[in-house]
């Protein structure tokens, strides 16, 4: 060796390198499905910049758990149900982690990565907000919120001579002015809400910058939700129509009166269809965590201390054993089927110590939005060939051909 030149050391170092991660790639997949080899390096990261729904279905059928590494980054996906419950609730071993880097940029001591009794005690703080009483107060600024932006919304469709234009920066703002609204009054402008709306977005497609296979943030669910919501019920009038019968019905036929929340809880229908969306395109598919310890997820397999363990949501709730037909939006499973009972699977909002505190909040603000609409507008989806296709940005959005923004495009009037 003493005769070598600097390129051989170079060469050799590199294949060292190769050989060090390709060999800590396969001690780390165990027994677990996943690539037999990893690309030297790097994995799969070129995917990971454009992540394709597919890919994720895929990646989940092949085995209750299963592996990437991207870089350093070893990911394990956690595709069954029961293992999902697991992860969600073993706080000793895994704690929320976003993405690899979010401690750095949301900071160390941000309310969702506290654990025990730190999380317990703020959590604990924050359940008022989403009580009846509290829920209460904020439906009739919720009314006019909705009020406000419906009229804005037909405008906007105005200005367009009623040609299709897509909505879904609409349905963010909204969402984002329902909750400054409802948090903070008037004490925000309306240029705040919706600078706050654009901000929120730019900031989750930066964050998808240091995105890896599998961990995605997810700030975007609401306006995910509603897109959906809108798309969903453009192409089936028949559910439209029998929404709309019932929040006419609930209203004593005057269509101009306001939602209160024992109106909201009596409207079997609308909570079906609610259901039926979030169960049918959840806006959460999966919830990235990191294994502060070695985990022993099954008898079989141990996740790595350090490796990223992501539990997901959208195999359970498309189970066929649970619900039937599961691709298929079908909001009677709701009411004349036993969808209600089979809460193990229902992971929309999460499980565990973490779990989603707007369970409640986010399935009446919905149903108070599309009754709302569905008396005051009528509306139109164009479909494009690719409106059934399925974009993951940091949820589920429909995918257009608008340049890199997932999109609803529709017409627009008053009904």
């Amino acid at each position: 060796m003493a005769g070598w030149s600097a390129w051989q050391y170079i060469v050799s170092f590199i294949i060292g390198a190769m050989v060090y991660d390709q060999v800590m790639y396969i001690k780390r997949k165990g027994p677990i499905a996943g690539p037999p080899f990893k690309i030297p390096f790097m994995g799969p990261f070129i995917q990971a910049l454009h992540p394709k729904f597919d890919a994720y279905l895929a990646q989940w059928a092949s085995g209750p758990l299963s592996c990437v590494s991207v870089f350093h980054k070893f990911v394990v996906l956690a595709s069954d149900r029961d293992l999902a419950h697991k992860v969600f609730k073993s706080p000793a071993y895994a704690e929320p982690c976003i993405v690899p880097i979010a401690k750095d940029i949301l900071g160390h001591k941000a309310w969702v990565f506290l654990q025990g009794k730190a999380h317990a005690e703020y959590r604990r703080g924050l359940t008022p907000l989403f009580t009846n009483k509290a829920m209460a107060t904020y439906l009739p600024v919720h009314h006019k919120v909705l009020s406000d932006y419906f009229d804005k919304f037909v405008n906007a469709s105005k200005a367009e001579q009623g040609k299709p234009r897509e909505f879904m920066t609409l349905f963010r703002e909204i969402n984002c002015a329902l909750s400054c609204r409802t948090f903070f009054g008037d004490y925000i402008s309306q240029d705040a809400v919706k600078k706050i709306a654009d901000d929120f977005y730019l900031a989750t497609a930066a964050l998808e910058l240091v995105n890896v296979p599998l961990s995605l943030y997810v700030p975007f669910t609401k306006p995910c939700a509603t897109t959906w919501l809108f798309q969903v019920l453009a192409q089936r009038p028949d559910v439209l129509d029998r929404l709309r019968e019932e929040n006419l019905a609930a209203r004593g036929g005057d269509k101009n009166k306001g939602f209160d929340l024992p109106m909201l809880e009596s409207l079997t229908y609308t909570q079906a269809v609610i259901k039926e969306l979030l169960r049918h395109r959840p806006p959460v598919i999966f919830v990235p965590y990191l294994a502060t310890k070695d985990f022993p997820v099954t008898p079989e397999y141990t996740v790595p201390k350090g490796s990223m363990i992501i539990p997901s949501c959208y195999p359970a709730l498309h189970d066929p054993e649970v619900y039937p037909h599961p691709n298929t939006f079908d909001p009677e499973r709701w009411i004349t089927g036993d969808a209600e009972s089979k809460t193990k699977n229902w992971l929309v909002f999460g499980a565990g110590p973490h779990d989603c505190l707007a369970r409640r909040y986010v399935p009446l603000t919905m149903a108070g939005m599309i009754g709302k609409a569905a008396l005051e507008l009528d509306w139109k989806h164009h479909a494009t060939e690719r409106s059934e296709e399925i974009r993951v940005f940091a949820t589920l959005f429909p995918m257009v051909c608008v340049p890199k923004l997932p999109a609803f495009v529709f017409s627009l009037t008053l009904n």
